[in-house]
This record gives C-alpha cells, sequence and structure tokens, in this order.
C-alpha cells in the first residue's frame, strides 16, 4: 500500500501472487488509474501488465521446508476457531451450528473477549515494513509492504494494504506506520487515528500511545506496534506485547539513528 499525503490517493494491492514487487505495483496502481486496490489473481494480472516481472515463483528453500514441517506438524499452529478438528489439517466444519437468533455480535458478554492468537506474530515470523516520507516541500507520503502472516488461511487479507491500518498520511497533520498482529490492529484503523489525534493537537508521542492502548484494553494480547511523525518532523513510537524499534534519517543526519520502545502500560 502506498498514500499521498497531499492528494489522499492510495494504491494497494492484497493476495498478489507471482509478483515480488508488491509495492510498485500498488504504485502503478495509484498513478495509472482511478481504483484504490486490487487483489488476488487480477492484481498479479495488472502488475505483470504493467511491466513488472512474473509471473514467478516466489517460494524459497526455506518456506517450503517451513511448510512441509508444518504440514508434518497437524497444520499447527494455525489461525482457525471453534472449528473440528482442532488437531488435523482439516476439512474444517464449524465447532457448533449457530441460528440466527444467536449472534455473536449482539452478545455483549463476548465483546473484546476472543483471544488475538499473538503468539503467531513475533520477530521471527513477521516482515512488514512502513515508512514515511517528508520532502523538502514538506510533503509527505507513506507505504507499507509485507508478505503477510506465517501459516495464514489462503486468501487471508491483513492491514498491510488497508489504508488508515498500516499507514496513513495527511500533509497537513503528519503520519504514521504500524506493524503487528494485522488481523486485530485493522479493526481500530490505528493509523488513521493517530493521525487525526495529531490533527486535534495530540504530539506524535501521545497520539502513538493512545492508539495503542485503544487496541490494549480490548485486546490485552495483542502484539503491535507503532511510529508518528507529525508536519514539523517530530517523531515517536509506542508497542504494545514486545520491544519496537523504528529508524530515522534527514539529510542533517550523518547515518539512520534506529530508536528503541519498550511497551508501556496501557492509557486508561
Amino acid at each position: 500500500m502506498i498514500m499521498n499525503g497531499v492528494t489522499m490517493e492510495v494504491g494497494a494491492v492484497a493476495a498478489m501472487r507471482y509478483v515480488s514487487d508488491g509495492i510498485k505495483a500498488a504504485k502503478f496502481l495509484m498513478e495509472h488509474t482511478k481504483h484504490t486496490m486490487l487483489v488476488g489473481e487480477q492484481a498479479s494480472i495488472f502488475a505483470i501488465s504493467m511491466g513488472l516481472p512474473g509471473p514467478t515463483n516466489l517460494s524459497s528453500n526455506e518456506s517450503i521446508e517451513k511448510w512441509i514441517n508444518w504440514k508434518r506438524n497437524k497444520c499447527q499452529p494455525n489461525f482457525r476457531k471453534n472449528v473440528f478438528p482442532v488437531d488435523d489439517c482439516g476439512p474444517y466444519r464449524p465447532e457448533t451450528s449457530t441460528d440466527l437468533d444467536d449472534r455473536v455480535c449482539l452478545n455483549t458478554q463476548r465483546a473484546g473477549l476472543d483471544k488475538s492468537e499473538s503468539y503467531h506474530f513475533d520477530l521471527h515470523n513477521h516482515d512488514t515494513i512502513s515508512l514515511a516520507v517528508i520532502d523538502k516541500m514538506g510533503n509527505m507520503a507513506v507505504g507499507t509492504s509485507t508478505n503477510g502472516a506465517t501459516f495464514k488461511i489462503p486468501g487471508r487479507v491483513g492491514d498491510g494494504p488497508i489504508a488508515g491500518s498500516s499507514a496513513y498520511a495527511d500533509t497537513e497533520v503528519g503520519a504514521c506506520g504500524a506493524t503487528g498482529d494485522g488481523d486485530i490492529m485493522m479493526r481500530f484503523l490505528p493509523c488513521y487515528q493517530v493521525v487525526e489525534s495529531m490533527r486535534l493537537g495530540m504530539e506524535p508521542k501521545l497520539a502513538a500511545q493512545d492508539a495503542i492502548a485503544r487496541i490494549a484494553r480490548k485486546y490485552p494480547d495483542f502484539v503491535g506496534a507503532i511510529f508518528a511523525v507529525n508536519k514539523n518532523g517530530v517523531h515517536a513510537g509506542a508497542c504494545h506485547g514486545w520491544t519496537f524499534q523504528y529508524s530515522v534519517r534527514s539529510p542533517e543526519m550523518a547515518d539512520v539513528i534506529v530508536y528503541t520502545v519498550t511497551p508501556e502500560m496501557p492509557i486508561r
């Protein structure tokens, strides 16, 4: 996903196979179409039609070995819930039948109690890269690229291509990037929240902490992190469930500086 903070244009691709350069495909989509998102096979066809290499086999020996071992381990861990069999590779069926009068979304006693299963997300199986840039004129843009969650259900789309979740920018205010348990984080659009909080006068640090805390109150076991930068270049980060690092570089700096952010207690 890529976003122009001046025009608010967005280009995003999701569930795209056989093309390695997803961020460039998203940029082509933003610059050469009136659409915002393409998904699946048609996204791959579009990317190749615009000149990107493909179709290409993106599997590596490491990823194939990881998949084989996962199958041998009866497809555990996985992202299924409330299904059986719970310790096999399926086919899966709902654990219980649910009639139309028993709707989970109307059961307030269950609100916020679903497990986030954040054990799937850590430094060893997560590869999201979110980036914010400010040019000499003060214009801002953001981009996010990710391979997605390990052992995800085929067809899964996480927060990577979702504007306002993995990244968001408004040149008049600032920008944000996020990483972590995308299935949880995308429900809160944390980067949109960060930018809007800064619009209301919050400093980047407080805006990032507030967005993380909103998620942690509902999902205390989730893993995620956010960086925020305002239009003046003031930046900060916040995280939950892991220690997070982000890097900064400006023309005045001799080299990149890496900032380490440690988890804090959620804001009440």
